[in-house]
């Protein structure tokens, strides 16, 4: 009764709070299994940025409720930012959960789950749930554990070659419509050599790219570390993971504008192993908007923080987000938006319609956007965002990009991986490519994903 299945919301930092429960379990004894038909204890590993993707974690816990009902001691829990913002109040409506864990908390997990264990085994009555949302000092410091090669069914996969390395928790920036600083927390950074260490190990088994995460990933150790030359804290870690022998890629997520000072874009000049790929939130191509939304920028200065990084990177990669609908945006306004959207040639993005989310000053603003208008203007950035990425992906045909080799694709048919500029690439190779960086001759292209074929003198992809 030791089978463990972690279902994840939302995002990477979320994937990565989940990698070290199920790192921390299984040292606790427990066995992470791949299926949740299969599993004795399901976590739910939750998301609180949309009041969709609450639904989305409600009605899954509600549709495993009836398992519950045929298996009383199948345990339900629910972890993450749904769990910190609800809390005790979940169980007004989920009353079949036994575990609701906040972010501060996720190192406790093995120990609330052999509590429950335990509490079956001598006959408590269930129905005795476990919560615990409270502020933990030092909590940054505990998602560090990476699942071990052999950690899911007992069957060993394939070689791990990137992976997500926790650097800061929390916010304190205050944006208007967003709840991740009552989710998690004011800002806390983690100890440099820490996560130069955990780096070390993870290059020592193998891993050749790491994604540096953090809620306001530019904004590491802003209170802990001093500037050096002009150098932030967060140039000084980049510089320090960049020595590291191994490492070949690093990527980091997600910065602020504010973060991208000269020293930063800079970088991406002096540093080498540092994709060419910027996830650069906008929000609003209104200035009047951001300031509603309380995002010290302006238009003007993000486009200038833009062209600053194509300056030194001529072939920079940019993603986005954007939310539509702010509360009394006017068409003016989106068409501001909408047109610093179009200048900025973005190849991701990630465009969401404004959802009210309690507790957040915008929830409070009057003239909240109808859904209709919200919809439409959605569809409208979609479409550029579509003409935009098939565009950037025919300039590829025929040219040839850096890949590493992650493993086989979805359908186990042919192997996957990604550019520097973080296009995913379909191709044909041999398994012991995994874990190498290869030139990839690009054939062909859909909107998100790359097609080619290896161009590796002596190495022959398998027929």
């Amino acid at each position: 009764m030791n089978r463990v299945h972690i279902k994840t919301y939302g995002c990477q930092m979320n994937e990565r709070d989940s990698e070290a429960v199920a790192a921390m379990l299984r040292t606790r004894g427990y066995r992470i299994v791949a299926s949740e038909e299969d599993c004795d204890i399901l976590l739910l590993n939750t998301c609180s940025v949309r009041d969709a993707a609450e639904q989305k974690a409600i009605g899954k816990a509600g549709y495993l409720s009836a398992r519950k009902r045929r298996r009383p001691d199948f345990i339900l829990g629910i972890l993450g930012c749904m769990a910190q913002n609800r809390g005790a109040s979940l169980l007004e409506q989920l009353p079949d959960v036994d575990l609701i864990v906040g972010t501060q908390k996720f190192h406790q997990v093995p120990g609330f789950l052999d509590n429950l264990r335990a509490a079956r085994a001598a006959g408590v009555p269930v129905g005795s749930s476990i919560v615990d949302i409270g502020e933990e000092a030092d909590s940054q410091n505990t998602i560090k554990d990476h699942l071990s090669p052999d950690a899911i069914d007992g069957v060993e996969p394939a070689r791990q070659v990137s992976a997500f390395v926790s650097i800061q928790q929390g916010c304190n920036m205050d944006c208007a419509f967003c709840i991740v600083p009552k989710t998690r927390g004011d800002e806390r950074s983690r100890p440099m050599d820490d996560i130069v260490r955990e780096c070390e190990e993870l290059a020592a088994r193998g891993v050749r790219e790491v994604t540096l995460l953090g809620q306001i990933v530019t904004s590491y150790g802003r209170r802990d570390y001093t500037h050096t030359g002009g150098i932030s804290p967060f140039v000084q870690l980049l510089e320090r993971v960049h020595a590291i022998e191994g490492i070949a890629r690093i990527r980091f997520t997600s910065p602020h504008p504010r973060g991208f000072k000269q020293d930063l874009v800079e970088a991406y000049a002096r540093l080498p192993k540092l994709c060419g790929y910027v996830h650069l939130p906008m929000q609003s191509g209104s200035n009047r908007i951001l300031r509603a939304m309380n995002r010290p920028y302006s238009r003007e200065r993000y486009r200038e923080i833009v062209d600053s990084l194509r300056a030194v990177r001529p072939d920079m990669y940019f993603s986005t987000d954007v939310i539509v609908g702010f509360p009394g945006e006017t068409e003016e306004d989106f068409d501001q938006t909408r047109d610093l959207f179009e200048a900025c040639n973005y190849d991701m993005a990630y465009i969401f319609k404004y959802s009210v989310r309690t507790g957040t000053p915008a929830a409070a603003l009057a003239d909240q956007i109808p859904d209709e208008v919200k919809e439409a203007r959605n569809q409208t950035l979609l479409e550029i965002l579509r003409k935009n990425s098939l565009r950037r992906n025919d300039v590829l045909l025929g040219t040839i990009e850096e890949v590493l080799v992650e493993g086989p694709d979805k359908t186990g048919l042919r192997f996957t991986g990604r550019t520097r500029g973080n296009r995913v690439t379909v191709f044909d190779a041999d398994p012991r490519l995994i874990g190498e960086l290869v030139p990839l001759r690009i054939e062909r292209a859909s909107v998100s994903t790359l097609y080619g074929e290896l161009v590796l003198a002596g190495v022959e992809a398998a027929s």
